[in-house]
């Protein structure tokens, strides 16, 4: 997981040393749908951060003062979405944004669930 400061100018924000890494999950046995295990700690940090802040310093300015942080968006694939959210992103909830009412058939044969004309709109 990469986080990224917003508050430089945005030539500087999007070059590789504004970056930091604050959350690494390797290998081929990653953990899945117990993802939420990894993120328990930078959750509590970042609610802690959003609260009561921390005393920082401005150079520009030479004075403290207290910085509060906030999550402003994720970006991530469609089965990270399902595991970050808590909800079903597969099988008679496959879309998020129709829920329960996600038009649905079961094929039989082999026992899948189809998607016919679902959100064809788009």
């Amino acid at each position: 997981m990469v986080l990224i400061a917003y508050n430089l100018p945005p030539w500087l924000c999007m070059k590789q040393q504004s970056f930091i890494l604050s959350l690494f999950i390797s290998g081929p046995k990653g953990p899945e749908s117990d993802i939420d295990v990894y993120f328990l700690p930078l959750i509590d940090d970042l609610n802690e951060l959003w609260d009561m802040g921390i005393k920082t310093y401005d150079a520009f300015l030479r004075q403290n003062f207290q910085l509060h942080v906030a999550l402003i968006w994720t970006i991530n694939d469609f089965s990270a979405y399902g595991m970050l959210s808590g909800g079903s992103t597969k099988e008679a909830l496959g879309c998020p944004c129709c829920n329960i009412e996600t038009c649905f058939l079961y094929l039989k044969y082999g026992h899948k669930q189809c998607y016919m004309a679902h959100r064809q709109f788009l």
